[in-house]
């Protein structure tokens, strides 16, 4: 395995931190990397079952809206697997939470062999139109999908620089390269959401730039179109659908994310967007 160098851990196992892995596509990302054999922390907002919420996707949409999954769950399902988990809450648009997550994880463990940035804003108005959008609303985007997650990667960078190896894996969104096929709504998506992941894209290739001599490899991966829980009840999946984009399951960029953390073949797609559904396709072939 390509990533367990570094100080052992009590239990002798490699350690991955994803972000935003209640539900959807980072819990998936997490259960992959605890069936790998990874102790596995994970971040989220939502502490126990049944607090879930998450805003609408446009402004005057209605209050916060339930959605299932939480840290508690998340933690019991990797436990179950037999290995450790370190559930702990965290909140993109709150910087001191980020780091402080970093910081437990290094704590505890005493290392962080795999950062997976899963998790994204859930801001107000990230599907408003042009003309709708608030410029606070996009700053808060802005500081939450970029700002705040190069923050947490300047605290986990220096602890797999001693190690002498660490891999980042950033999930990031075509919206960020592809122009929307329509409106927001009606099958495209919102300009602010675009931008901070656009940002976000930038990230990898930074640190591969200045890091990737001292074992540490960043990837961007991109997972297709998954609908996720906050998806469905959020609504509006329904219309990009429509508009082609097909549905992939959470377990997809899942796996081809373990792949890229563990098989040194992975190293030939560095600097590149790697596309999950098409990765995983070719396992099979």
């Amino acid at each position: 395995m390509a990533t367990t160098s570094g100080s052992a851990t009590p239990s002798g196992r490699p350690v991955a931190l994803v972000t935003g892995a209640s539900r959807g596509i980072g819990r998936e990302v997490a259960l992959a990397f605890a069936r790998k054999g990874f102790d596995v922390a994970v971040t989220a907002r939502t502490v126990r079952e049944g607090d879930g919420r998450v805003p609408p996707r446009t402004r005057g949409a209605g209050g916060p809206i339930p959605v299932p999954g939480s840290l508690d769950t998340a933690a019991a399902e990797i436990r179950g697997v037999g290995v450790d988990a370190l559930p702990l809450q965290m909140d993109l648009l709150d910087g001191s939470s980020v780091l402080a997550a970093a910081d437990r994880v290094l704590e505890t463990w005493g290392r962080i062999d795999v950062l997976v940035n899963n998790a994204y804003a859930q801001t107000p108005g990230n599907m408003d139109r042009l003309l709708d959008i608030e410029p606070d609303d996009a700053t808060l985007m802005m500081r939450g999908n970029y700002l705040n997650q190069l923050a947490l990667i300047q605290r986990v960078l220096p602890a797999m620089v001693e190690a002498g190896s660490g891999v980042l894996i950033n999930l990031v969104s075509g919206s960020a390269s592809v122009d929307p096929p329509a409106a927001p709504g009606e099958g495209g998506w919102g300009l602010s959401y675009a931008a901070s992941k656009a940002a976000f894209g930038r990230l990898a290739g930074a640190v591969n730039a200045e890091y990737r001599h001292l074992g540490v490899r960043a990837f961007n991966l991109s997972p297709g179109f998954v609908v996720t829980e906050s998806g469905v009840a959020r609504g509006g999946t329904d219309a990009i659908v429509t508009a082609g984009f097909d549905a992939v399951a959470a377990a997809v960029p899942a796996e081809a994310a373990v792949w890229l953390a563990t098989d040194p073949d992975a190293d030939r797609f560095l600097g590149k967007v790697v596309w999950a559904p098409k990765l995983v396709e070719s396992f099979a072939a």
